[in-house]
């Protein structure tokens, strides 16, 4: 379309006229450049106004008899254009940042207003996105999983009963509470949970270090007090497991 119109201007000369534009707010004349969109006017070069376009326009579509859905007559204004254009470019896979560079934006929010996105535009962009994506990641992500692995992403999502209710912390983290429940004179810790016990002491003791280091007196504290609660909690353990080995032992 460009094409055309520069061969329309072009005329016998084979180049572009340069014609001065007047500049309706600023009441001043530009330097003189190969403008597009002039005609004859007169018997000299001049750049054609919005409004003339906006009449060649509007009789371009009546002419064409375009209507709305609701039968109305449907009208384009130079500045449709733009945004036809803007739509058109991003929708073909323009970056949109690219595009408010070419539209003169400094708000890539403006130039979002601009492009009409519609349904099955989303649809399929993503869709090509996931394709690109899957062709730049390794294949050995789309392995199939084995059992053990299954078994541990579902652990991820195990909830651990508790008196209240259940807990939804995610498998294989640190409680927020400091590991509360330990103070508690009403837990039973289970035997074959030594191994848990002794890793929330061990992480317990690092926390205590840390606080001892930064000078957090009341966490030091509050620490100290878990620690106490933890040895006893393993000595009840002691008990259990020398109880069970002895009932064991007499059946």
């Amino acid at each position: 379309m460009l094409a055309v119109i520069v061969r329309r201007i072009q005329g016998h000369t084979g180049q572009v006229p340069l014609v001065e534009r007047f500049d309706p707010t600023e009441h001043t004349l530009s330097v003189a450049l190969p403008y597009l969109f002039q005609r004859q006017w007169r018997y000299q070069g001049a750049v054609m106004s919005p409004a003339s376009v906006t009449a060649l326009l509007k009789r371009a579509s009546a002419q064409l008899g375009l209507q709305d859905k609701d039968g109305t007559p449907l009208y384009f204004t130079p500045h449709d254009f733009r945004r036809l254009f803007a739509t058109e470019a991003v929708n073909s896979g323009l970056p949109l940042h690219i595009a408010a560079k070419l539209l003169g934006h400094l708000d890539l929010n403006t130039t979002r207003g601009y492009v009409a996105v519609y349904p099955v535009e989303v649809i399929r962009h993503y869709q090509a996105h996931l394709a690109r994506r899957r062709v730049d990641r390794p294949a050995v992500e789309y392995r199939e999983l084995t059992a053990a692995e299954w078994e541990e992403f579902g652990q991820h999502f195990r909830r651990r009963k508790l008196a209240l209710g259940d807990c939804y912390r995610p498998y294989g983290t640190d409680c927020p509470h400091e590991h509360a429940c330990i103070r508690c004179p009403m837990l039973r810790v289970d035997p074959q949970q030594s191994p848990r016990l002794i890793q929330i002491e061990v992480n317990t003791v690092e926390l205590l270090s840390e606080a001892q280091a930064q000078g957090w007196e009341a966490e030091v504290r509050g620490l100290e007090e878990t620690l106490r609660h933890i040895q006893e909690k393993k000595a009840q353990v002691e008990r259990l497991a020398s109880v069970n080995s002895a009932l064991e032992h007499h059946a």
